[in-house]
């Protein structure tokens, strides 16, 4: 055998060991965020305008609602009016001052279908021009932080921030800060129990920057301390005893008992696992799940697997989690 044969069978030996020494290390590394399941309240606005309600204007010669006879719909985003981009509802009151009555052409977005609507405004009995709309640009509540990653990027809810008609909103910015819980609403079957909370608007946590499938997503300010969380390997569930952190009265989370009772890691809509509350004293205080829980991390065998995202309305002690590797992957 010539010695640039011999050269090459080394080359190839050494080529496959390397790959087997490297392979399992990459495969097996793993990675770790801070563990929050605090409460936080999240105030955000749109880009436009959103409609949420359609109204009769009272004129001298009857009653009319120019909005409803061009089928605006509720949940339709106002997003332009002529080559006006809207920022929110008082700049289309401003183009209202000045329309004189003329007809308006006005840009919706519609369930992620861009549509042209012509509207002519009608003068009111105070001679004010409007459209026959109830219009909101700001969205305000509580939900839970599930996690913050090592550079201060957090992500709370597991699920989007959606309007009227469960769609998910265009987002423009937004704060989360942090929240107390002040009370709750227990769940029952066939209606969600819900958290009631106080926003502590000299706490702010950070920025939002992005609306997803899997969650919110932001980034904290510079003196916030999220690093005093616990620190936690990222895990992927089984079917069997869990817990979540959660929050259900202060600032504090505590943990409590659950068990998840199902798995679909393929599912794309934020509905991974099924889960089932068992701990005796959270079902007593609660009932269940409740809204403001949703992003409420999800722990088993010291690692987090995933977070809370929505109840059950016919059985309050269970809901849907998800995996804690989509809303990272996101």
């Amino acid at each position: 055998m010539s010695l640039k044969r011999k050269l090459l069978i080394l080359i190839c030996i050494f080529s496959v060991l390397l790959t087997l020494y490297i392979t399992p290390f990459h495969a097996f590394a793993s990675t770790s965020v801070y563990v929050a399941g605090i409460p936080a309240g999240f105030t955000v606005k749109t880009n436009g305008a959103e409609v949420v309600g359609l109204s009769q204007i009272i004129t001298e010669d009857g009653n009319f609602s120019p909005a409803k006879s061009s089928d605006i719909r509720i949940g339709d985003l106002i997003t332009r009016i002529g080559n006006e981009e809207i920022s929110g509802a008082s700049s289309i009151a401003k183009i209202l001052s000045t329309s004189n009555g003329e007809p308006l052409e006005i840009t919706v977005v519609r369930k992620g279908e861009t549509l042209t609507k012509f509207l002519t405004p009608k003068q009111d009995k105070d001679g004010k021009y409007k459209l026959g709309l109830f219009l909101r640009e700001d969205l305000n509540g509580i939900g839970t932080i599930t996690y913050f990653k090592e550079n201060g990027e957090f992500c709370a809810l597991g699920h989007p921030i959606t309007n009227e008609n469960q769609d998910m909103l265009d987002l423009k910015y937004g704060d989360a800060y942090e929240c107390s819980i002040i009370g709750l609403s227990v769940g029952e079957k066939g209606k969600a129990g819900e958290l009631k909370g106080i926003f502590i608007d000299d706490r702010k946590i950070g920025c939002i920057n992005k609306n997803t499938n899997s969650g919110i997503y932001g980034k904290v300010i510079n003196n916030y301390k999220f690093d005093n969380f616990p620190k936690m390997e990222i895990g992927n569930a089984k079917v069997g005893k869990a817990r979540i952190f959660t929050c259900i009265d202060g600032i504090k989370p505590c943990d409590y008992a659950i068990n998840i009772v199902k798995i679909d890691e393929n599912n794309k809509e934020n509905k991974n696992f099924v889960i089932k509350i068992k701990d005796k004293k959270l079902l007593s205080l609660t009932g269940g799940i409740l809204q403001g829980m949703s992003g409420s991390p999800i722990i088993q065998d010291g690692k987090i697997v995933g977070a809370i995202t929505h109840v059950f309305l016919n059985d309050p002690t269970r809901g849907f989690g998800i995996s804690i590797n989509q809303m990272l992957n996101n």
